[in-house]
């Protein structure tokens, strides 16, 4: 036969949609020609797939090939057609039987010997090709990540003659065994290791209990950084679906890392970072920091030393949890629901409050310092904590050091259990954590007791907090509430919550 359709996938923003690779051969000068919007490494393909055919001792044909990529308005990019194009030349010359085509999908990149090489985005390909209910052949060095898809039937192979064998029946493929990996929480550094800061280590745990954000502020050397990384050891496991999510998504920027599998994800871009970077972007979009910490944690240090549109670009994203790019030609969107913690010294010299023979920073700098983060950027985070520098006696003081440390990993246990029972009892009650409630679920889960309801009506006066500080108010006083085992709002968990805002007017 002269013509040939394999399958394959392209990938759009988290979408990998269906690709038919046509070949067909025609009589006429030897050519070899590309259609379908391919860029430049797709075009690239036609010089890898005739070395990799010809040192895999198959013919070439001297023909006019043409090979279709559909739809044609969908942009293709990378080498992974190298292999649906082989396939389909080597089909369409009646090399290999093509009846095994239909059942198929292909991706991969040709070595110009014929080996494979990985490619990017293979799990949102395998998730596709599951949902199709086709069989997908891809590069070994892809199995790691395409074994996490379970109900998938994958064919990991290192070579063109290996997928060859497996089509003509000869030698096939096994199928990829679902991976059964268990997580090692002990991999996660330890809320123990952080001494002292009673009250930043009681925040991070009502962070942990409902996904609140954190702003930290305080001196330089406090444990700030330290506090922020251990806050994914606090939170709960994540679901299969969650973590299936976020290995898509590390996928799909080609950073995927089999030993990370089902732990949150914690990302910390520096502040020289670019919004694109961040948010993610270019002219095949492509996810940022924002999306690569979906359902885990996404830490920015110096917050005041970041460019004021990079951090502006984070308004939208806290709020709805997702990002949306959009350019002259491309469309994307992709889920960014990260726990947001920020640290920041109080003055540009970080001693302010603190050490006043070290500070000489005078108001109108502290004022331009603090003015880098904008009110309404602030009016999202939840939590505003202070954490103080510990006294030279705090830090010197080795007595009874083994009991120490058994207490405070007791302390550290204690608190990620009390946050993993706060979070089942909201997803029993609500389905969702407490930060990511709408207006009406608010109504019907967060209204507090009368005196509760008093002291923050007077908060709201006394403060002018707007209504999105009102309902992230609420918000907080039910997680304090859920780890206090308490069905009610009461005053006492409104007035911590309220204490939680002080950083509102910095």
């Amino acid at each position: 036969m002269s013509l040939a359709v394999v399958q394959s996938r392209a990938l759009a923003g988290l979408e990998a949609p269906q690709v038919a690779v046509e070949v067909h051969l025609a009589g006429g000068l030897p050519a070899f020609n590309l259609v379908g919007l391919p860029d430049t490494e797709v075009k690239e393909s036609r010089e890898r797939v005739r070395a990799a055919l010809q040192n895999a001792q198959f013919e070439f044909p001297a023909r006019k090939i043409t090979v279709n990529l559909a739809p044609a308005d969908l942009p293709k990019e990378s080498g992974r057609f190298d292999l649906p194009i082989a396939i389909g030349i080597l089909a369409a010359t009646g090399q290999i039987p093509a009846n095994a085509l239909a059942a198929h999908e292909f991706a991969g990149e040709l070595a110009l010997g014929g080996a494979l090489r990985a490619i990017r985005g293979a799990l949102p390909m395998v998730l596709g090709a599951r949902r199709d209910g086709r069989a997908f052949v891809l590069p070994e060095t892809n199995a790691a990540e395409a074994s996490l898809v379970r109900d998938a039937v994958v064919h990991p192979a290192a070579t063109l003659l290996a997928v060859c064998a497996h089509l003509a029946g000869r030698d096939p493929i096994p199928a990829l065994v679902p991976s059964t990996s268990v997580i090692d929480e002990s991999a996660f550094p330890d809320l123990a290791d952080v001494r002292g800061q009673v009250q930043a280590k009681r925040a991070l745990t009502i962070a942990a209990a409902g996904g609140h954000s954190v702003l930290m502020i305080g001196p330089p050397g406090t444990g700030k950084s330290m506090l922020a990384q251990r806050l994914p050891g606090l939170l709960p496991p994540l679901s299969e679906d969650e973590a299936l999510a976020a290995a898509a998504i590390a996928s799909l920027a080609g950073r995927f890392n089999p030993a990370a599998w089902g732990m949150r994800p914690f990302r910390a871009p520096h502040h020289t970072s670019s919004a694109v970077a961040l948010t993610g972007g270019g002219s095949d979009p492509r996810p940022g920091e924002i999306s690569l910490a979906h359902h885990g944690v996404l830490f920015l240090d110096e917050l005041p030393e970041w460019d004021r549109r990079v951090l502006e670009a984070l308004r939208e994203p806290l709020e709805s949890g997702v990002i949306h790019i959009s350019r002259a030609a491309r469309q994307s969107t992709f889920p960014a629901q990260f726990q947001f913690v920020a640290a920041m010294n109080p003055c540009p010299c970080g001693w302010l409050g603190h050490d006043s023979g070290r500070c000489h920073c005078t108001p109108d700098r502290i004022a331009r310092y603090r003015g880098r983060v904008s009110g309404p950027l602030l009016d999202r985070i939840d939590l505003g904590i202070e954490v103080p520098a510990l006294t030279p006696e705090a830090m010197a003081s080795r007595a009874s050091a083994e009991a120490c440390a058994q207490s405070r990993e007791t302390a550290s246990n204690a608190s990620r259990e009390r946050a993993m029972r706060a979070r089942a009892r909201q997803t029993c009650r609500q389905g969702k954590p407490n930060a990511r409630l709408g207006p009406r679920e608010i109504e019907a889960h967060c209204t507090p007791d009368a005196a509760g309801a008093a002291l923050l009506a007077q908060a709201m006066a006394r403060l002018s907090l707007s209504a999105r500080a009102y309902h992230r108010i609420l918000k907080v006083a039910r997680s304090i509430a859920d780890l206090a085992d308490v069905a009610t709002i009461g005053a006492a968990h409104v007035a911590e919550a309220v204490g939680y805002r002080r950083f509102d007017r910095i």
